[in-house]
C-alpha cells in the first residue's frame, strides 16, 4: 500500500514494532524476576496473550489493499481505496499499472514452480540469503540470551537483566535512524555501514573487552565496573548498527524485490528461512558457547564480513522503485542481468 518513495520508511514500521516488543519483554522479565518463589516466568509467558489479543482484534478491522481488491475483481473498491491512501483523485496511472501487473500475475498458475525459473534466479537467491545472513549476524545471541551472556561475563543476575533492558532501549531508538534515512540514503548504504560497524564491534571491541577479562578464554572472573561498562557500551554499539541496517532491511529488501506473479511464493520462502535459522541458532547457542566460549563472537564476525561483501557486489539499489518495475533493476545489474533476457 505504500507509495514507492515512502515504502522503506513505512515498511520499517514493522521492525520498529518488533523492537518495542523486545524492549517491553525485557522490562516485563526484569520486573517479574523479583517475584518471590521463582514463578515470575509464568507471568512473563502469560502476558504474551496481550499482543495476541491486539492482533486478533486488529485483523477484524484491517482494510484490503488495492492489489488484493484488483486480484479479486473488485475494481471500483480498489480505485476508492487507492484514492483514500494516496489522498488524491488522480490515481489513473498507478491504477493502470496495478491492473497490468495483476493481469500478468494471474497468467502464472504455479508461482512455486515459476520461482525456480532462470529469470527469477536473482530474487530467489536474495530471498534465501538475506534472511539467512540476518540470523548469522549474531543478533539473536545478544537479544535472546543477553542476560545469560552478561551473567557469564561476570554480571550479577539483576545487573544482567538491566543490561538487556539497556540494549533493548538502544534497539528501539536506533531503528528511528533507519526510518529517517532509508528512503534518502538507500538500502545499500545502510547495509554496508551497519555491517562494517557490527564487524568492528564483534572483532575489535566485544571480543577484545570480554576476553581480556576472562581467564582461560571462557572462565568468568570478577569483571571490574569499568570493563563492565565498556562491554555494555559496545554491545549497544553493535545492537544500534543492526537496528538501522540488517534488522529492518532484512525484511524490507525481500519484500520489494519480487514481481507480483511470484511475490507470495518469494515472501513465504523469506519468512520460512528466517524462522528456521532463528530456531536453529536459539537451539545451538548455549552448546556453541560452551565449546567456543567467546570465540563465538569471532564466528559471527566472519559471517558479517561475508554478508557485507555480498551486499557490496550483488545487491542492487531498490530505493523508490515501484514493485511493478522491479525487474528492470535486475536487468541493469552487472551480474544478475545475465539471467534475464531482453524479451523477459
Amino acid at each position: 500500500m505504500a507509495p514507492a518513495d515512502l515504502r522503506g520508511t513505512l515498511n520499517i514500521g514493522f521492525q520498529f514494532m518488533i523492537t518495542i516488543g523486545i524492549f517491553a519483554a525485557n522490562l516485563v522479565n526484569y520486573g517479574t524476576a523479583s517475584i518471590k518463589g521463582g514463578w515470575g516466568w509464568r507471568v512473563s509467558l502469560g502476558l504474551a496473550a496481550v499482543p495476541a489479543l491486539f492482533i486478533t482484534i486488529g485483523s477484524l478491522v484491517l482494510p484490503d489493499t488495492p492489489n488484493s481488491l484488483i486480484e479479486r475483481g473488485h475494481d471500483e473498491e480498489a480505485k476508492a481505496m487507492l484514492r483514500k491512501i494516496r489522498g488524491t483523485e488522480d490515481v489513473r496511472d498507478e491504477y493502470d499499472d496495478l491492473v497490468a501487473a495483476s493481469d500478468e500475475a494471474k497468467s502464472v498458475d504455479h508461482p512455486w514452480s515459476n520461482i525456480l525459473q532462470r529469470k527469477y534466479r536473482p530474487q530467489l537467491t536474495i530471498a534465501i540469503l538475506i534472511p539467512f545472513f540476518q540470523q548469522l549476524t549474531g543478533i539473536n545471541v545478544i537479544m535472546f540470551y543477553a542476560p545469560v551472556l552478561f551473567k557469564t561475563i561476570g554480571f550479577g543476575s539483576e545487573a544482567s537483566l538491566a543490561s538487556a533492558v539497556i540494549s533493548g532501549i538502544v534497539n528501539v531508538f536506533a531503528t528511528f535512524v533507519s526510518i529517517a534515512t532509508v528512503d534518502k540514503l538507500g538500502r545499500r548504504a545502510l547495509f554496508l555501514q551497519g555491517g562494517t560497524q557490527m564487524l568492528l564491534s564483534q572483532v575489535g571491541i566485544i571480543s577484545g573487552s570480554i576476553t581480556s577479562q576472562i581467564r582461560g578464554f571462557g572462565v568468568a572472573t570478577d569483571v571490574t565496573k569499568n570493563y563492565a561498562s565498556i562491554i555494555v557500551l559496545f554491545i549497544c554499539f553493535y545492537v544500534a548498527a543492526f537496528a538501522w541496517s540488517w534488522g529492518p532491511l532484512g525484511w524490507l529488501v525481500p519484500s520489494e524485490i519480487f514481481p507480483l506473479e511470484i511475490r507470495s511464493a518469494g515472501q513465504s520462502i523469506t519468512v520460512s528461512v528466517n524462522m528456521f535459522f532463528t530456531f536453529l541458532i536459539a537451539q545451538v547457542f548455549l552448546t556453541a558457547l560452551c565449546h567456543l566460549k567467546f570465540g563465538l563472537f569471532y564466528f559471527f564476525a566472519g559471517w558479517v564480513a561475508i554478508m557485507t561483501a555480498f551486499i557490496a557486489f550483488f545487491l542492487p539499489e531498490t530505493k523508490s522503485v515501484p514493485i511493478e518495475e522491479i525487474t528492470l533493476v535486475w536487468k541493469k545489474h552487472w551480474f544478475w542481468s545475465k539471467f534475464i533476457s531482453d524479451e523477459e
